[in-house]
């Protein structure tokens, strides 16, 4: 599992919707952040079922350390802001 006390990390898997919607919406931010296919890492799989409820729901994303649960660009950039400057570069 990634170390992402002070940064971003991105939990996703292929072919998922809502992490393409995501993803595309960030291209064009400063946000810099980790990617994470809980497809291939068993330990972040777990990681997001343990704050989705039981479920596999990506996009998931931590702000230094804070989980978020699908969240829109906007939440994720306003929870970047406070919690995680240095990610916008």
């Amino acid at each position: 599992m990634p170390d992402d006390q002070g940064g971003v990390v991105l939990y996703w898997r292929p072919m998922c919707a809502y992490c393409i919607k995501l993803r595309l919406r960030l291209l064009f931010t400063r946000l810099r952040y980790v990617k994470v296919n809980i497809w291939r890492d068993p330990d972040a799989a777990a990681f997001v079922r343990s704050v989705a409820g039981g479920n596999e729901t990506v996009p998931t994303v931590t702000v230094a350390g804070r989980p978020m649960v699908n969240p829109s660009k906007r939440q994720l950039l306003d929870a970047v802001a406070a919690h995680s400057p240095g990610s916008l570069s």
